[in-house]
């Protein structure tokens, strides 16, 4: 592999005169945190920045995160629970969590200034949500042993955790641009409720002295308040067109009102709404987003500072320095991996890196590079005359031939048509043994053209998934064939996984077509963004789901014998002749966090939501319906909303993605060592999208020796962190920064105070 020369000053240096361990710890850390848009304020003393560099190894994150879902997951077995343990069994669980939470919060106290550590809110948020719990643990135990009810009110301070963790800068950022957007939003939720709150008197006015009645036998528009909320429900059109039938029943003239009140409230307020929403939710993460890189830019000025030299009479990152800095960064990655980054930023081949190119490396490390090996067939170690004979060479070209490919498409498609006739027709049944026989082929085809390694490479997720799908179909059917013949007994379970497997065999299709492999390839590369607003989701639910089983638990009762006399009414003569009950609606309760999970799932689908609704509401009482309200306008209008528009904007992004500067000069730079692997090998699929280290390079017989054994390619325009996709959709609105380390306010350690948003 071509290298860069060194400069006659750089390669005289003496080893060492090169940066200290402790110089290269602080610059690693600086490094690591523009790689990962991480904005804390360290201690940049050598004992803090080795208690930071522990402080972000995966191992602790992972330990912390499990902890977490821990504590989340304790609900499953606290009353009212779905698997019931001691109150003692689970409170020591907890006391277990809360203690790892605060060594780990101990932890963070030690790397930052005590003075950033107490102005920090999230700090403030741990610490009070560490002592409220333990608090609560307290009060519940002595009531508990002195026989009293107890409530467990701290539960819904648990998802909390999620957030205010130092890990948790996504989900904290999504919630302070809600927060932030939330004046403007009020501003037209206002002005919708003002016109559902018009219209519902109009209605009043209208049907109240018609004396007409719901399809129930309940009194029509009667109640000023119930008005109101069958309004608001119909602006979901969860209850369209019941509510407006007695009216329109009574006179087609009616039909008018309900037009105009769809036309204002929900085609036009709700469009308003989702505009709203969006503009100002990504105005505020625009400028947070323009924060991080300003962050970022910061670190990696500061990293340069700690590891500048004079060479040349010029300051710059001597290459050893560079070196022993990326693999204190990133310890995984490879010699050939690291000489390919130092040929890009050395472009004038000095030997040192000015300030210009250093500042690239954080970007330059979140691209996935993939080292390809090239490894001979074994068979053409084994008996070479025959792997390269003139049939083999003409069955390898077969193989490898698109034709090839489309053909197995085209018996998918036929399997798929076979699926869907009765398999207890003979010719159907046995059709499968060729199906699996052509699969078999297949494969074995493939491993004799592709060395063996590389086909099951780790990240060669087709080849695995095939060959997976392929032997246990085939075992599968081998054993169910077996007990059928047996006599008198057939396991519908195994020939249940057997039409399982037969149909997932047919998702090799999506990474056939073209359009399919785009669309599958974008939603992969937002997927991080997606599991962002999961985890919104996630602690919006937890906190109704708490909230809901301690107002609603045991007033409805789901009954496994329909039999029962108290199954029609669901366990509550309240619900007697309900909807809620004639529609079977017994299992949406809250008598479980399982359930509750559910039944808010079913409330954010919308669809008959105000059903639900009204069954809680009658074996309570109608104030019952503000929290089914407040769960919609939360859920339903702010965070879907969000989450629809965002995705949108980041699918586009993604779907007309064109490579980065950095991306191109990485390509070019493997293409002038003629290291690179050819064009349509690199044609992005699915597997691609997965891939993200070292890989193996497929042997072709007819290449020549003189093949370098290590190649590379990009191996997915995914983004690494979710931060990297918010900077690549914002960046044609973000202000280019002064990258100058010297016009930013420093403490007295050298770190750069954090931006506005200081809880980061």
């Amino acid at each position: 592999m071509t290298t860069s020369t060194s400069s006659p000053d750089a390669r005289a240096r003496p080893e060492q005169d090169s940066k200290s361990k402790e110089d290269l710890e602080l610059a690693s850390a600086y490094v690591s945190d523009a790689q990962y848009n991480r904005n804390i304020f360290f201690d940049t003393s050598p004992q803090a920045v080795r208690l930071y560099l522990h402080y972000n190894r995966r191992l602790p994150r992972l330990l912390l995160y499990f902890f977490i879902l821990l504590d989340l997951s304790l609900a499953v077995c606290e009353e009212p629970a779905v698997v019931p343990l001691p109150p003692w069994a689970t409170m020591l669980a907890e006391l277990l969590c809360l203690h790892v939470f605060a060594l780990r919060l101990v932890h963070y106290a030690k790397v930052i200034p005590r003075d950033k550590f107490w102005k920090d809110p999230k700090n403030i948020c741990m610490i009070a949500i560490l002592a409220l719990t333990l608090l609560d643990m307290i009060i519940y135990g002595a009531l508990h042993a002195a026989g009293c009810y107890a409530l467990r009110w701290s539960r819904v301070l648990r998802p909390l955790l999620l957030v205010n963790v130092t890990e948790g800068r996504q989900l904290r950022r999504a919630f302070r641009s809600i927060r932030n957007a939330l004046p403007q939003i009020l501003s037209v939720f206002l002005l919708f409720i003002f016109s559902i709150l018009i219209f519902s008197l109009m209605a009043l006015k209208l049907f109240n002295k018609r004396g007409l009645k719901t399809s129930d036998g309940s009194p029509y528009f009667s109640d000023y308040v119930d008005a109101v909320f069958d309004l608001y429900v119909l602006v979901t059109t969860a209850n369209s067109p019941d509510v407006m039938m007695p009216a329109y029943d009574a006179s087609s003239a009616f039909a008018i009102f309900f037009i105009v009140y769809i036309l204002v409230n929900t085609f036009i307020f709700m469009s308003v709404f989702l505009a709203v929403v969006f503009n100002n939710y990504k105005k505020y993460l625009k400028e947070e987003v323009r924060q991080l890189v300003r962050a970022k830019r910061h670190k990696m000025a500061r990293a340069f500072a700690v590891l500048q030299e004079g060479l040349d009479g010029e300051p710059a990152v001597s290459r050893a320095s560079w070196s022993r800095l990326v693999r204190l960064v990133q310890p995984d990655i490879s010699h050939a991996h690291t000489e390919l980054l130092w040929s890009v930023s050395d472009e004038r081949n000095r030997g040192a890196l000015d300030k210009t190119a250093f500042v690239q490396l954080a970007d330059l490390l979140n691209i996935q590079v993939m080292t390809l090996k090239s490894r001979p067939h074994p068979l053409g170690r084994l008996c070479p005359a025959f792997y390269r004979s003139a049939p083999s060479r003409l069955l390898c070209r077969l193989v490898q031939h698109r034709a090839f490919v489309v053909a197995y498409d085209i018996i998918i498609v036929i399997n798929a048509v076979f699926i869907g006739l009765d398999e207890d027709q003979p010719a159907v049944g046995n059709s499968e043994w060729a199906f699996l026989a052509l699969y078999l082929l297949e494969i074995l085809l493939k491993l004799y053209v592709v060395e063996p390694r590389s086909f099951f490479a780790a990240h060669n997720f087709w080849n695995w998934f095939d060959t997976i799908i392929v032997v246990c179909a085939l075992v599968a059917t081998i054993i169910n064939t077996a007990l059928k013949s047996s006599g008198g007994y057939t396991s519908r379970q195994i020939l249940d996984i057997v039409f399982i497997l037969r149909v997932l065999r047919l998702i090799r299709v999506v990474d056939s077509i073209k359009r399919f492999r785009t669309i599958m390839n974008t939603l992969i590369r937002i997927g991080p963004a997606i599991l962002t607003f999961g985890q919104l989701i996630l602690v919006v639910y937890y906190v109704f789901a708490v909230a809901g089983m301690e107002l609603f638990k045991g007033k409805v009762t789901f009954y496994e014998d329909a039999g029962d006399p108290a199954a029609a009414d669901c366990g509550n003569p309240l619900l007697r002749g309900s909807a809620f009950a004639r529609l079977g609606y017994c299992k949406n309760n809250f008598n479980n966090v399982v359930n509750a999970f559910v039944l808010l799932v079913q409330l954010t689908v919308v669809n008959q939501w105000h059903v639900l609704s009204s069954g809680f509401a009658a074996v309570t009482h109608k104030s019952a319906r503000i929290y089914f309200v407040l769960f919609h306008i939360t859920v339903v209008i702010i965070i879907i909303n969000i989450f629809v528009a965002f995705v949108l904007e980041a699918f586009f992004l993604e779907y007309s993605l064109d490579k980065s500067d950095l991306h191109t000069e990485l390509e070019k730079k493997i293409e002038e060592l003629e290291l690179g692997v050819a064009q349509e090998a690199a044609e992005d699929n699915l597997v691609n999208a997965m891939e993200t280290s070292d890989n193996e390079q497929p042997a072709d017989q007819s290449e020549s020796s003189s093949k370098p054994k290590l190649m590379f390619k990009i191996a997915s325009k995914r983004y690494r962190t979710v931060d990297a996709l918010l900077q690549r959709l914002f960046e044609a609105d973000l202000e280019q920064e002064d990258a100058d380390a010297d016009a930013d306010p420093q403490d007295a350690n050298g770190n750069f105070a954090n931006p506005s948003f200081s809880a980061a």
